[in-house]
């Protein structure tokens, strides 16, 4: 199946094309119209619906450099982290928009965030009141009926912006189900034999506001998080050999919150400068009970972290076609952490239990675009970056790094339709705090998965290539190949206690590789006597190389997923008042590669079937299927008696739970 989305690509890229004159500037701009028939309700809808875009939200990490999706609105970056990119464009209505614009190389006066390609949400300005609200209801497979509220306005006056959302409800959480549960020993004889059952869920308990106004010949946008986010997970193992019960609820309590501003100013006609304020708090607390004949667990985790950021980035417009930029960022991040495991009663050691971590970050960068005509564009950048982390506590530590990061990218458009993309970069990622702390899963597998502080940021020179061909207006077929030279990765390995390994936590583990091949493909129908329709797909073959701290020998690197891949059909029925679609979401697999352990996570394919009807421009009614294919979630862990590398097979535990079909209805009212 995989081979099917990479040869439909380059079939379809060598094929002979309709003009799209827009496509030359490297900007191709799609007004509101041209989602009329669609029918779309938010900004997010008709993001999904652009030719050969596939929208990324963005990552969680410190600072504000490089966290953002590849979506702009109004040209800028949201100052946001908890609240997402994706929610962020589900409270804009769709009568709000006035364009949408897809920025391929780069455009004069747009922040691309080191990306290729980003879209460019152009709202309206004109003045009046936009709203919305809308009721979902989850009826699932277990019989559990799971409702949701939401509800958004937004105010223009005076060129003032004012918007507010709140979302209240319930989910689900789609990996757990019910299935068998089998474990047997190196020599093949059965340990366990049981049937599982498990579900899970979360509410959201969310408050977002926003506040936009002139000020000073600039313009000034504060806004504002309030997130509740607490969730269960509810496991029954019944044994039928050699008998009994083992049960685990876990509960994870999440409160977020956010507050952020945004200052832009012109300085003359050629100068701009912007600067950015953020703060956020975070605090997790988790608890953990696993019961079972012969051993009691209880887990307790503690964790708070905080991030204060500001950022000042200069812009200069030297001349038509050359564009200057500048920044500096600063950021100060504290994370304080407390966990406790206790066995059978009796309190047991974690490595890096209580912990005080704090980090100071410093970036500058200088960045030049230079576009001397339509068909060709250079982007070259230099940053520096600078952090020290200090730690107290069960670990005192003080780590001070220091990383030059170049980029150079060109663009080169031969024709309309036509365009080929380059980038160098070094990429430095940002140490994960949750890798800092220990994780709940010791209380139902007993595998120690502690915390390490003591890490270096992983490194990587990154070389990518892409080509892109447009045909029949709307159908773009893209593929890309990226190469990572990596350092320091971050990975599973063992901790030494008393010369011995005992338990397991992040580490760097040396030098390694990492390969991605992506093609996607998005074809209007219609000359497939399929009118309004269209397939959008993208698949990606990734490949990557480490070594083992545990054997010594060559493996992939731990949770990356060798093979995605997704397809979206979508066909609009104006004549009906209706859309409908089906979206599949392939099938992947991550490894973990512990000193002791070797676990496999399967999860299958997941399929969704979709029907919008509008009797009113203002009502919207969706029906989704869910998981029609009753995907199933596997998971394998192979135990060893210490290290892998003794190869002292233990026994292998095997579940493989179904989470079953469910259907999900909501009604929209647009204000």
């Amino acid at each position: 199946m995989r081979w099917v989305f990479l040869t439909a690509a380059l079939t379809v890229a060598s094929s002979q094309v309709l003009a799209a004159e827009p496509a030359a500037t490297g900007v191709i701009s799609y007004p509101s119209s041209y989602f009329a028939e669609v029918g779309p309700t938010t900004a997010f809808d008709m993001v999904s619906r652009l030719p050969g875009f596939t929208f990324d939200k963005g990552t969680v990490q410190r600072g504000l450099e490089g966290s953002g999706g590849n979506v702009l609105i109004d040209g800028e970056v949201p100052v946001a982290k908890n609240d997402t990119l994706d929610e962020t464009l589900k409270r804009i209505p769709a009568g709000g928009v006035l364009r949408i614009d897809v920025i391929r190389g780069g455009a004069p006066g747009i922040d691309m965030q080191g990306r290729s390609v980003v879209a460019n949400v152009v709202r309206k300005s004109a003045a009046g009141f936009r709203g919305a609200a809308s009721f979902t209801t989850w009826l699932l497979n277990d019989h559990r009926v799971l409702n949701g509220l939401r509800s958004e306005g937004q105010w223009r006056w005076d060129g003032k912006v004012a918007e507010l959302s709140m979302v209240l409800g319930k989910g689900p959480f789609d990996q757990l189900g019910a299935g068998p549960r089998t474990r047997t020993a190196a020599n093949g004889n059965p340990l366990i034999r049981s049937q599982f059952d498990g579900e899970g869920g979360g509410q959201r308990q969310w408050l977002t506001g926003a506040f936009e106004t002139p000020l000073q010949g600039g313009r000034l946008r504060i806004n504002a998080t309030y997130m509740v986010n607490p969730s269960y997970n509810e496991n029954t193992d019944r044994l039928s050999f050699p008998g009994g019960k083992e049960y685990e609820y876990l509960t994870n309590d999440k409160l977020q919150a956010e507050l952020g501003g945004r200052y832009t100013r012109p300085l003359g006609q050629l100068n701009s400068f912007e600067v950015v304020a953020f703060h956020q708090w975070n605090n997790v607390e988790t608890k953990d009970d696993f019961s079972s004949p012969a051993i009691n667990r209880k887990f307790a985790l503690d964790k708070r972290v905080t991030e204060s950021v500001g950022r000042l980035q200069m812009r200069r417009k030297q001349s038509p076609t050359l564009t200057l930029e500048t920044f500096i960022e600063g950021a100060s991040n504290t994370l304080v952490s407390k966990t406790a495991l206790t066995q059978n009663a009796t309190a047991v050691r974690l490595p890096a239990a209580n912990v005080r971590v704090e980090e100071s970050r410093a970036q500058v960068s200088v960045s030049a675009g230079w576009r001397p005509n339509p068909k060709f564009g250079v982007d070259i950048a230099l940053r520096e970056e600078s952090s020290s982390v200090t730690s107290s506590g069960d670990v005192v530590l003080e780590n001070t790094y220091t990383f030059v990061k170049p980029r150079f990218a060109v663009t080169w458009s031969p024709d309309p339709n036509d365009q080929f993309r380059l980038r160098v970069e070094r990429e430095v990622s940002q140490l994960n705090f949750d890798d800092f702390i220990s994780s709940s899963s010791v209380a139902s597998t007993g595998a120690v998965l502690a915390g390490n502080p003591n890490l270096s940021p992983q490194q990587a020179w990154v070389t990518e290539v892409a080509a892109e061909r447009r045909f029949w207006k709307t159908g773009v077929a893209i593929l890309s190949a990226r190469h990572f030279q990596l350092t320091d990765v971050i990975d599973r390995a063992p901790v030494l206690i008393g010369g011995i390994a005992r338990a397991d936590a992040p580490g760097n583990i040396g030098d390694g590789t990492k390969d991605e091949l992506t093609a996607s493909l998005a074809i209007p129908l219609a000359k497939f006597g399929l009118p309004t329709a269209q397939l959008k797909t993208q698949a990606t073959l990734r490949r990557s190389e480490v070594t083992d701290p545990a054997t010594g020998l060559k493996r992939e690197i731990s949770i990356l997923r060798p093979v995605e891949w997704e397809a979206h059909f979508t066909q609009d029925l104006p004549h009906w008042k209706s859309n409908w679609g089906i979206d599949v979401t392939g099938q992947y697999r991550e490894r973990a590669f512990r000193y002791n352990e070797l676990e496999t996570l399967k999860i299958g394919t997941w399929i969704v079937a979709f029907l919008e009807y509008k009797p009113k421009p203002d009502i919207a009614l969706r029906i989704e299927a869910q998981n029609l294919g009753a995907r199933d979630t596997r998971r394998i862990r192979e135990v060893y008696n210490g290290s892998r590398g003794l190869k002292s097979f233990n026994y292998v535990d095997f579940r493989d739970l179904e989470y079953g079909p469910a259907l999900q209805i909501r009604i929209r009212k647009t204000l």
